[in-house]
């Protein structure tokens, strides 16, 4: 039973955050002007949005504080993933939408047919029946207007969406999701620590990375990157489950790429707003080191794409060693961005793409299932009955995936699949072929302890025909 303080204290904090959120907003319309954003980049607007995140995080955790151990708690963490889930896409399609335009621009602009002094390049389009103009100043232009735009929110809500899915479904749910006690036993506390803090090195090794000469040197600066990103793929792989490893190098990514814009572009962009705004000389280097970081962010975005959807392709994390198989991805799909790029500049970029190309489909070779389950399951020779192979579904996967899951962590079934009845093992053997013969990501960590004479049972019935009789 709630104590009255409690009862008193959380309906109390929600009326400061709404009325805090009010507040701004009410002083935001009388504002005299509303170039503050030009100024220092922080808004009024810009705090709103934020207390308005605060509290709807703030709403979800007291209800889930009031139903959790009900029969809703399972139901709530579900739509939960889902809204989270579903926002973290929203953002991120206009952050990485936002970023192949801006590179796209610069490597596309007219730098020397008319172009005044003052310009870097101007560039024509046409797109949903209009024509634009656009024009990039060298450093800035003689007057900064009073309607100028930051692009921001764009790439702080998806890491903050990223974060908060991160929490939903690996943190809340460690035991199951986060933890495999066969690559390392951790308390749940450790190994979110062990998380949470890669991001922080991740960033800091970034950071001063692109502080060295290096950074001169495009080349060995990209070889040191990927020695760093190989590390930190073995790392994950070698401390969580595969599944999470996957997600957590596109996270670190993602805190890198975030961390460029809180910390390099958008303070960089700033200072040289305050110099223009001054009368000062604008530093040309803060320009140039935004372009750069802001570069490193766009060679990202493919690999942090493949591994938001790599959970849905198990023989990627489920091969015998799947840190190289994310380093090869990473680099063909980075590679393939290379390709984009130098497209976009007229370069000659005719051996990238196929060199990319040829990488990933090495990768799709590798990850090919081998003999061994169909070898196994060849020492079977008698019939296999479907009975047999529903015992074995009863015993070590219907905790999860039934109508009424008894499992600790997941009280719905994962993505709807529901093994009730030899009906439902027949209808989904593809399915259970894939994930617990070849793969064998499944059962999730092997939490249930599946023997490998139940898998080349399971591989036997199936290469009989896996018939319902």
């Amino acid at each position: 039973m709630l104590q009255p303080l409690t009862l008193l204290v959380l309906p109390l904090t929600l009326a400061l955050l709404l009325g805090a959120i009010f507040g701004l907003r009410h002083l935001a319309r009388r504002a005299p002007q509303h170039d503050e954003l030009g100024r220092s980049g922080f808004t009024i607007e810009g705090f709103t949005y934020a207390l308005m995140v605060l509290t709807a995080a703030y709403v979800l955790g007291v209800g889930y504080f009031f139903i959790r151990g009900t029969a809703y708690e399972g139901h709530l963490l579900e739509w939960l993933n889902i809204v989270v889930r579903l926002m973290h896409i929203t953002f991120g399609i206009a952050w990485i939408g936002a970023s192949f335009y801006f590179v796209f621009l610069e490597n596309a602009l007219n730098r020397t047919h008319n172009i005044r002094d003052e310009l870097a390049g101007n560039l024509w389009a046409v797109h949903g029946g209009g024509f634009y103009y656009l024009e990039k100043y060298k450093i800035a232009p003689k007057e900064i207007p009073r309607g100028l735009h930051w692009f921001k929110y764009e790439a702080y809500f998806t890491w903050l969406t990223g974060v908060s899915l991160l929490v939903v479904v690996y943190y809340f749910n460690a035991s199951g999701m986060l933890i495999d006690p066969q690559i390392l036993p951790l308390s749940t506390t450790a190994a979110v620590s062990l998380s949470v803090g890669s991001f922080a090195v991740g960033w800091v090794l970034y950071d001063q990375l692109c502080k060295t000469a290096l950074v001169q040197r495009p080349l060995w600066f990209a070889a040191v990157g990927l020695l760093i990103l190989t590390g930190f793929a073995y790392f994950y792989c070698h401390v969580f489950s595969a599944r999470a490893a996957y997600l957590h190098f596109g996270a670190m990514l993602g805190t890198l790429m975030v961390g460029n814009v809180f910390f390099v572009i958008i303070p960089g962009q700033k200072a040289m707003v305050n110099a223009a705004l001054a009368g000062r000389p604008v530093d040309p280097a803060y320009g140039k080191r935004s372009l750069a970081r802001s570069l490193h962010n766009n060679y990202f975005t493919l690999p942090v794409l493949f591994v938001m959807v790599s959970n849905h392709f198990p023989s990627t994390f489920g091969h015998a060693h799947p840190w190289a198989v994310l380093i090869g991805i990473t680099i063909g799909t980075a590679g393939v961005k290379h390709w984009l790029n130098l497209r976009e500049k007229h370069q000659e970029s005719g051996w990238v793409l196929p060199l990319s190309a040829a990488l990933l489909l090495a990768v799709a070779f590798v990850t090919a299932p081998s003999a061994a389950p169909t070898a196994a399951a060849g020492a079977i020779t008698r019939p296999v009955r479907v009975q047999e192979v529903y015992g074995i579904v009863q015993t070590r996967c219907v905790q999860c995936h039934s109508s009424v899951p008894t499992d600790d962590v997941f009280k719905t079934a994962p993505n709807g699949v529901k093994y009730d009845s030899p009906a439902d093992v027949v209808r989904l053997k593809d399915k259970i072929l894939q994930r617990v013969v070849v793969t064998k990501t499944m059962p999730q960590n092997n939490k249930t302890q599946m023997t490998e004479e139940e898998r080349a049972l399971i591989a036997a019935w199936i290469g009989q025909g896996g018939k319902g009789e």
